[in-house]
């Protein structure tokens, strides 16, 4: 298990890599609120992450991140990229930091998965927390793979790069697989 130490607000906790992130585990980071990402209104099937970060408190998990490496489709050309999502923080410790250290840590992993580029999707008002951790808004509608076919994702699409010197080309964007 992999930890990373950081510090906020004069604390000292550690970001560790989870063997799987459940439902019980999110249900333990959100404390029973429903709709944590508020997504259930979009009726739209996703993909699990394949690796997973968390901090946890006095035993409890307060924060998570998630990693997986999707097929992604820009300007009809083939490429990866990885996806973070489920980003989570306990509703009673938001605003003290513990996005940016667990969503750290899951990006310092990223850059050994091989691709030169992280994409995630958020709601507009949740941006500027990505844009301090230097993500960038894709202009692109980007479109995503359904089980019953594609369609633009509703949600903002924003990327970073995991490599020096990577960009992100212009054009349209498939996601090829679930939205993560």
């Amino acid at each position: 298990m992999t930890t990373t130490s950081a510090r906020t607000c004069g604390e000292q906790f550690a970001v560790v890599r989870l063997p799987e992130f459940t439902g019980a585990d999110r249900e333990e980071v959100c404390g029973g609120v429903p709709d944590p990402y508020q997504i259930e209104g979009l009726v739209m099937a996703w993909r699990p992450k394949r690796e997973h970060f968390g901090i946890r408190r006095e035993g409890r998990l307060v924060a998570h991140a998630g990693l997986v490496t999707v097929p992604v489709s820009v300007a009809g050309r083939r490429t990866e990229a990885v996806g973070l999502g489920g980003v989570i923080v306990a509703p009673g410790l938001r605003g003290q930091g513990l996005a940016r250290a667990v969503v750290t840590a899951a990006m310092d992993h990223a850059r050994g998965m091989g691709p030169g580029a992280g994409l995630l999707f958020c709601w507009p008002e949740l941006m500027p927390v990505y844009e301090a951790l230097g993500w960038r808004e894709l202009e692109e509608h980007v479109r995503v793979d359904q089980p019953d076919g594609p369609v633009t994702m509703p949600m903002r699409t924003m990327w970073t790069p995991l490599r020096e010197g990577a960009g992100w080309p212009p054009g349209p964007v498939h996601l090829l697989s679930l939205p993560f």
